[in-house]
């Protein structure tokens, strides 16, 4: 009887320390709530949701999924509204969640890898997503790492070409082997689509610049009588009138099954799990800088005015086209990204020729869009490739035959042969300028050919003296 007695109070007592507990939590919730609808809460709202990676860094071959290799593998990462922070190891940036029963909800979302086997996808601005809004931030997130099964089995696949053809050849094989096989992309079709075109004919200074001031003009559309105006970019060199005449003369859906693995959206109101120097009232981080416009915001624009507010040249009317053409049902982007599904020779032709009927869509420009759509056997040839070329391979190169010179080299690796190429480009990028991870944002101005063609010791020093 004792024995029972004493089991019976222990029992009592762990029950009421449970209740105490569950009404204190419940207590603490009920005074946050309200002291974030009164405007006394001291941290912005925002909703937490994890998402595990563990089947991509169990993927064999592939070695543990690296959000900071994912995101910083490509120059798209350097561009607005994307902002990596090399402290934190975090990619912050605006996202628009589209729900058919209500306008797209814009909001501010950053991107975490706090374990080998889990991301963070802190949404900021909201205590709670829409299954609707929910699944479009999966979708976006998604496609910008590339985390679906299909490039899941793209990255085994080159990782399988890279070992049977190099072996123990570590020398040879060292820049292959340390590159992850994803490459950035954005998280939107024509998001990307713009952006290729932004990377043609100018420095990357130049293309950084248009960018963010595309950024900035959203920021201010959705704010007319705000008599904000964001400040001028005065360090990005704008490429030279000379070179202006002389050119004048898919929603890439996630798995389903991928998506119920992710835990359910909770409202966090925590700190960040990030370093204490980089908490910031997210919502407001970024002031003068708004998302990427979507086709429906630059449709109705002026031909004129926005090539002069983003300096944006001759690329303004290809923009205002192609944003029209979407608006209008010309151009079907679900449709084009529905093409992609069945990566081979036949769809890549034929979403070729598809682009190539959107004006300003050259070969550079459909093989950049191309390859940010998952085919990764044609490589987007311009000027940087040709200097690569010659300065790697000893190869002396010209538009006309670039094309064949970069087939004869990267063809082993097919139909991975950008996937080579760039691993290898990326890799002497890194030997010039260091970890492009690490480089703060003042330093992304300074990747330009002429700067390439310097030493690395002294490029290096130039980059740490900016920091």
């Amino acid at each position: 009887m004792e024995k029972e007695q004493e089991e019976n109070g222990n029992r009592s007592q762990k029950t009421m320390e449970k209740e105490q507990e569950e009404n204190g939590n419940r207590c603490q919730k009920t005074m946050v709530k309200e002291q974030e609808e009164n405007g006394n809460s001291s941290s912005c709202c925002s909703v937490l949701i994890e998402l595990p990676v563990g089947e991509a860094a169990a993927a064999e071959g592939a070695g543990p999924f690296n959000l900071e290799k994912a995101v910083c593998s490509h120059g798209l990462f350097m561009m607005a509204p994307n902002q990596w922070d090399p402290i934190s190891r975090s990619l912050s940036r605006p996202l628009r969640l589209l729900d058919h029963h209500s306008p797209p909800l814009t909001v501010q979302v950053r991107i975490s890898q706090p374990t080998a086997s889990t991301l963070h996808l802190r949404v900021y601005g909201t205590r709670c997503l829409s299954p609707q809004h929910r699944h479009s931030l999966l979708n976006q997130v998604s496609r910008m790492l590339r985390l679906s099964e299909e490039e899941e089995s793209k990255v085994r696949e080159f990782r399988k070409i890279v070992e049977a053809l190099h072996g123990e050849e570590e020398a040879a094989a060292e820049c292959l082997r340390s590159f992850s096989g994803r490459v950035f992309r954005s998280p939107t079709l024509f998001e990307d689509m713009v952006k290729c075109i932004l990377l043609c004919n100018c420095q990357f200074s130049r293309t950084l610049s248009m960018a963010k001031a595309l950024c900035e003009l959203q920021f201010e559309t959705q704010r007319p009588f705000s008599g904000v105006r964001a400040a001028e970019d005065d360090f990005i060199p704008k490429t030279p009138a000379g070179n202006e005449l002389k050119r004048k003369l898919r929603v890439s859906k996630v798995s389903m099954r991928l998506e119920g693995k992710f835990a359910e959206p909770r409202a966090d109101h925590s700190k960040s799990d990030l370093q204490p120097s980089q908490e910031l009232d997210e919502p407001h981080a970024y002031k003068g800088m708004g998302s990427f416009p979507s086709p429906e915001e630059l449709a109705n624009l002026d031909e004129s005015f926005l090539a002069k507010r983003c300096n944006l040249g001759y690329r303004a009317s290809r923009i205002l086209k192609l944003a029209k053409g979407i608006v209008q049902g010309i151009i079907q982007l679900m449709q084009l990204e529905e093409g992609c599904k069945e990566i081979s020779l036949s769809s890549y032709n034929k979403l070729a020729e598809q682009l190539r009927q959107i004006d300003g869509f050259g070969p550079f420009t459909c093989a950049n869009v191309l390859m940010c759509m998952g085919f990764y056997h044609v490589i987007p040839a311009d000027s940087e490739t040709i200097r690569h070329l010659k300065q790697v391979h000893s190869k002396s190169s010209t538009m006309q035959t670039v094309g064949r010179d970069v087939e004869g080299i990267y063809a082993k690796y097919a139909p991975f042969q950008f996937l080579a190429y760039w691993a290898e480009l990326w890799h002497y990028y890194e030997q010039r300028f260091g970890k492009l991870s690490e480089m703060p944002f003042c330093g992304y101005k300074l990747i330009t050919a002429s700067n390439m063609k310097m030493k690395a010791t002294s490029k290096r020093t130039k980059v740490s003296d900016r920091e």
